[in-house]
C-alpha cells in the first residue's frame, strides 16, 4: 500500500470495472464483482490489489504473488497463480498505469490560503525564510532551517539539525536528522518509468518514497527520484555533490561519496563506502560491492565487487584498463612514426 502520507487513494474499484477502463478481458467472467482498493508490485501485493506482470523472465514472481488481480498477456497466464484475476491485455504495463490513476493519487499542494499549512507541526526553534512554502502535515524537528522560496510538500518529515536551501523543492520523502539539501535540490520527483501504450508511450506510476538519512549532504541542483513501489534510499553521512542524477529504487549505503554529474540509473544498490569520481555513469539494476572506486567518467554495465576500482567505458577493473589505455598509446605512436598497426 502507498503510505498514505503521501498518497490517496480513491473509492475501491470492481474487476468489471478495470477492466471495462484499460480495455482488458477477463478471463474468468466469475471474478468481474471482485473489489480492488489499490496498486501494487508483484511481490508486494496483497488481495486487495491489482498488479502486472510484462516481463517472461519473472514467470517465478507471478506464480508467488497475492495479488487479487493482474494485467498480463495471453503467454503469462499458465504462470497466474489460483485465486489471482487474470486481465488480459496485450500492453499490460500501459494498462496497470491507467488502473493507478484511477485508485491512487499523489498528494498536492492544491491553492494554499496561507504559504505555511496551519497543520504543518514545527519545533519552537525552526526557522523558516520567507516565500518557503510549507505544505499540509509537514513536521521539521528542532534547529532545522528552510530558505526563501523552498517547497515541502505535503506529508513530509524532516528531523532535527536539517538545514533546505533556497528554492529546493522536497516531496515524498522522509528526511533524517543533520541533513543538508543545497539550493535548487529537487527530492521526489516521479522516476522515469514509461511504457507502449495503444497511443503512444505512458508514464508508469511512481508510488513510493525518498529516505535520507541522518547525516546526508545533497549538493546543489541535484536530482533525487522517489520509487516506483520501494524507497529510494541514500544512507547514513553519504555525502553528493552538485548535479548529480540518483534514479528510482536506488539504495545508496553510509558514507559513500558522489562526485558532480555522477548519474546512478534506477534498481541500482550500491554498498557503504562507495567513491564515484565525476561523470560517472551506473547502468540499472547493479550492484557496486561496499567499498567499491569508480573512475571519473567511467561507464558502468556490470556488476562491481566489493573493494575494487574500474574505470573506463565500458567500465572494467582499473589496472586492466590502464594497460589496455597504454597499448593503444603505445600502437597510436608507432602508427604515427610510420610502422603502422
Amino acid at each position: 500500500m502507498p503510505d498514505p502520507r503521501f498518497y490517496e487513494t480513491g473509492p475501491a474499484a470492481s474487476i468489471a470495472e478495470l477492466a471495462a477502463l484499460t480495455g482488458a478481458r477477463a478471463a474468468d467472467e466469475s471474478v468481474l464483482g471482485r473489489s480492488i482498493d489499490a496498486v501494487a508490485s508483484l511481490a508486494g501485493a496483497t488481495m486487495h490489489d491489482v498488479t502486472f506482470h510484462a516481463n517472461p523472465r519473472r514467470a517465478e514472481e507471478l506464480r508467488g504473488t497475492r495479488a487479487g488481480a493482474c494485467f498480463m498477456t495471453e503467454a503469462s497466464v499458465p504462470s497466474a497463480p489460483n485465486g489471482c484475476a487474470v486481465l488480459l491485455s496485450p500492453l499490460p504495463q500501459a494498462a496497470f498505469a491507467r488502473a493507478a490513476e484511477r485508485l491512487v493519487l499523489p498528494r498536492r499542494l492544491r491553492a494554499p490560503a496561507t504559504m505555511i499549512d496551519p497543520s504543518a507541526i514545527f519545533a519552537e526553534d525552526v526557522f523558516v525564510a520567507p516565500g518557503a512554502i510549507i505544505g499540509p502535515r509537514v513536521e521539521i524537528g528542532g534547529g532545522s532551517s528552510v530558505g526563501p522560496g523552498a517547497f515541502i510538500g505535503p506529508g513530509v518529515l524532516i528531523g532535527r539539525d536539517c538545514h533546505i536551501g533556497p528554492r529546493a523543492v522536497v516531496g515524498f520523502a522522509l528526511i533524517g536528522d543533520r541533513v543538508r539539501i543545497d539550493a535548487g535540490v529537487v527530492i521526489g520527483e516521479p522516476g522515469f518509468g514509461a511504457a507502449a501504450g495503444p497511443l503512444g508511450v505512458v508514464d508508469l506510476p511512481q508510488l513510493g518514497r525518498v529516505i535520507l538519512q541522518d547525516g546526508v549532504t545533497v549538493g546543489a541542483n541535484s536530482c533525487i527520484d522517489r520509487g516506483a513501489f520501494d524507497d529510494t534510499v541514500v544512507g547514513e553521512n553519504t555525502k553528493i555533490d552538485n548535479l548529480v542524477q540518483i534514479a528510482h529504487n536506488v539504495v545508496i549505503g553510509r558514507n559513500c561519496l558522489l562526485a558532480a554529474f555522477t548519474g546512478i540509473s534506477g534498481s541500482t544498490v550500491i554498498g557503504d563506502g562507495c567513491m564515484f569520481g565525476g561523470r560517472a555513469g551506473v547502468a540499472d539494476h547493479l550492484t557496486i560491492g561496499p567499498g567499491a572506486r569508480i573512475a571519473a567518467a567511467a561507464g558502468v554495465m556490470k556488476n562491481v565487487p566489493a573493494g575494487e576500482s574500474w574505470g573506463g567505458s565500458p567500465a572494467r577493473p582499473v589496472l586492466q584498463w590502464l594497460k589496455e589505455t597504454a597499448w593503444l598509446a603505445r600502437r597510436a605512436t608507432r602508427r604515427s612514426g610510420g610502422e603502422g598497426l
